[in-house]
């Protein structure tokens, strides 16, 4: 009978391992004949296209000898053997009515439909499991963001218990080898099926996988190994840190379960508005203003800049919106060395209110066309 094995799974020919095998699973899942709306059939179709798609040798035959099972190396010689030289098909899987199902990829598919804890090919001892990741807003200055600045917060996270220090039991009990499973952390468990006995290694429910079971649970933290504290934390602000940027720090956050490692402590930066200078990139801003008589005749004024006041000579004839470059006093950069600059903006400020003398010289100037 001729096969298509790539219309089977629903895939073309130039599909990559990791498209076959995606194929499968959810074909697999959408016809297990357990599930509703199964199809026991299509099923072990599915899993029968896999078996040569799913492997590159079985594949490469596959197409060189066409759809037809029987044409594959067999030279007419029938019998239900499949592939010729293939006789790799009955390794680690099951076979009836000359077919035969690799449990390794239908681990999973099993363990839905069966409640299996784990793949058929064994599971290993349950892992620690590892902790949370912590997220906090720190606000700071904008000084503070531009030069750097050390910072100690206090947050509230589950830390390692002080009084087990992190074993879950209470001090002076015993912790006894798990008599379920032996210290192994596994149990071997069999099922059956409509395919036949499955033999399945799965996490020992009796200590979770742990090989040992505690006979006095801590008082503090009631076995768990981890309870919550107040815990104080440095943290480091860079330099020229944006608002808005977030540093991680690895291992600060909650501590893991059972040995599990521990998150990480992310600190999202929020920088407060200063009144006088706005940050653009590494540039900082100013406007400044500038008085008539100051802008038309030229002179100097003192500006303020984040390293104190400087000097800034002001030409004749300046007009408003002028800017003028302050090299190197603007923000350091993160990643190199050196700093922006700093951009002064200046506009001229009308006098709000003028005295009789003001008001007669300006009067003057006007009749002189100024």
């Amino acid at each position: 009978m001729t096969k298509d094995y790539y219309k089977i799974l629903g895939i073309d020919k130039n599909a990559t391992e990791d498209q076959v095998k995606k194929a499968f699973r959810t074909k697999a899942h959408e016809h297990h004949p357990d599930k509703s709306g199964g199809n026991e059939a299509k099923f072990k179709e599915v899993n029968e296209a896999y078996q040569v798609l799913g492997n590159k040798e079985k594949r490469s035959q596959y197409d060189q000898f066409g759809t037809t099972f029987d044409q594959a190396g067999m030279g007419g010689s029938g019998g239900g053997q499949g592939f010729g030289g293939f006789g790799g098909f009955q390794q680690g899987g099951y076979r009836t009515q000359d077919m035969n199902f690799d449990f390794g990829d239908l681990g999973d598919i099993f363990g839905d439909v069966f409640g299996f804890g784990g793949g058929s090919r064994g599971t290993t001892r349950s892992k620690g499991k590892r902790g949370h990741d912590v997220e906090v807003d720190l606000q700071i200055e904008f000084v503070e963001a531009v030069f750097g600045v050390i910072k100690t917060i206090e947050l509230k996270k589950l830390d390692q218990c002080n009084r087990c220090h992190g074993n879950g039991a209470e001090p002076g009990s015993a912790i006894e080898t798990c008599k379920t499973c032996n210290g192994s952390g596994q149990v071997t468990q069999t099922q059956q099926t409509f395919l036949g006995a499955i033999r399945q290694t799965v996490v020992c429910s009796e200590c979770s996988g742990e090989g040992k079971k505690i006979s006095k649970p801590c008082q503090e933290c009631g076995g768990r190994g981890v309870s919550k504290k107040l815990s104080s934390v440095k943290i480091t602000i860079p330099a020229g840190i944006e608002d808005g940027q977030s540093l991680k720090l690895s291992s600060q956050g909650e501590a893991g379960l059972k040995g599990g490692g521990n998150g990480d402590l992310y600190i999202r930066v929020r920088v407060k508005a200063h009144p006088t200078f706005h940050r653009q990139g590494n540039e900082i801003r100013i406007k400044y203003a500038l008085a008539y008589s100051l802008a038309a005749l030229g002179g100097k004024v003192r500006v303020p800049t984040l390293d104190g006041e400087v000097e800034l000579k002001i030409p004749s004839g300046t007009a408003s919106g002028q800017q003028f470059v302050l090299k190197n006093l603007g923000v350091p950069y993160l990643q190199r060395s050196g700093r922006g600059n700093q951009v002064v903006e200046v506009f001229i400020a009308p006098p709000k209110s003028l005295n009789r003398q003001q008001k007669k010289l300006l009067e003057e100037l006007e009749k002189e066309g100024l």
